[in-house]
């Protein structure tokens, strides 16, 4: 079980970090120092490796499974028309959403979610990785790289991803769990912004891993921090804050949305914002139903 006690949100997102690396499982020997010149890969998930956010695809699942009600499945589905299409992730709703998706586990047992989350992949979202990306992977893959995800899917979910895909390891959010029991409860924070930094700076500490020859993707604006660590950072599918960030450093920038160039859906952030939050009501009445 982890305790931990509240430090802040730069406290927060070390914890979780470390929580996130603490947790990856990887099939590679651990070095006993950095390697000066051992490169590795990560990538972020959600609109980079995979088309649209991991989580509603998660809960299409469930609501095939009878286990969401229809309308909280719309309420996903607009945010996620908002993530895919208005080129910008915003973080409180994105935000809001995993977290009251954690809340919901709270209370069931970490194999039932895991037997789920496979029943789901397998069944909603194999089919949602984007070609270029899965190309990225399989180069760096083919030079012998080790290939990790980083993201703020729950962990559970990551390594399925991982291990369907053939990957390395996978670094995601962490739930508390007690006696193999959800609490509903996070280990710090959600592996989000400047965790994901903290957790590959452990990861490479752990694994040997030099980051001035690591490679980094990610859609996000808000990855900064991660994209920053490492000597070869890349842009995804970004939105308009990496796109012009990105360019303005002269980093690659990959572009798999066939839509973006000619369709664009503005959405009002309060409209967006009410959206989040009745997909949070939702899902926290609905949480002793899984």
């Amino acid at each position: 079980m982890w305790r931990y006690t509240f430090r802040g949100d730069d406290g927060r997102a070390a914890l979780a970090g470390e929580a996130a690396a603490a947790a990856a499982e990887t099939t590679t020997e651990p070095a006993a120092k950095p390697h000066p010149g051992k490169a590795a890969a990560f990538f972020d998930v959600d609109n980079t490796l995979m088309r649209g956010a991991s989580i509603y695809h998660f809960a299409r699942g469930l609501a095939a499974r009878d286990l969401f009600t229809t309308r909280d499945l719309l309420r996903f589905a607009w945010g996620q028309l908002v993530f895919r299409f208005s080129g910008t992730e915003h973080t409180e709703h994105i935000d809001a959403a995993r977290e009251a998706a954690l809340a919901f586990v709270a209370g069931h047992d970490v194999e039932d979610l895991v037997r789920l989350c496979e029943e789901i992949y397998d069944d909603t979202m194999s089919d949602r990785i984007w070609e270029g990306a899965r190309a990225l992977v399989d180069r760096h893959l083919a030079t012998g790289h080790p290939v990790w995800l980083v993201t703020a899917t729950p962990i559970e979910l990551a390594d399925i991803i991982n291990r369907r895909m053939g990957l390395t390891g996978a670094l995601g959010t962490v739930a508390e769990t007690v006696d193999g029991v959800y609490t509903g409860r996070l280990v710090g924070d959600l592996l989000h912004g400047p965790a994901k930094a903290e957790a590959i700076r452990a990861l490479a500490e752990r694994e040997g891993l030099d980051l001035a020859a690591c490679t980094a993707y990610s859609d996000s604006y808000n990855d900064l921090p991660l994209l920053s660590m490492v000597g070869h950072p890349n842009a995804v599918n970004p939105d308009d804050e990496l796109r012009e960030h990105a360019e303005a450093k002269g980093w690659p920038i990959h572009e798999f949305r066939s839509h973006r160039r000619t369709l664009r859906v503005g959405v009002p952030a309060a409209v967006a914002g009410a959206v989040a939050g009745g997909v949070t009501v939702g899902v926290l009445r609905r949480r002793g139903r899984l």
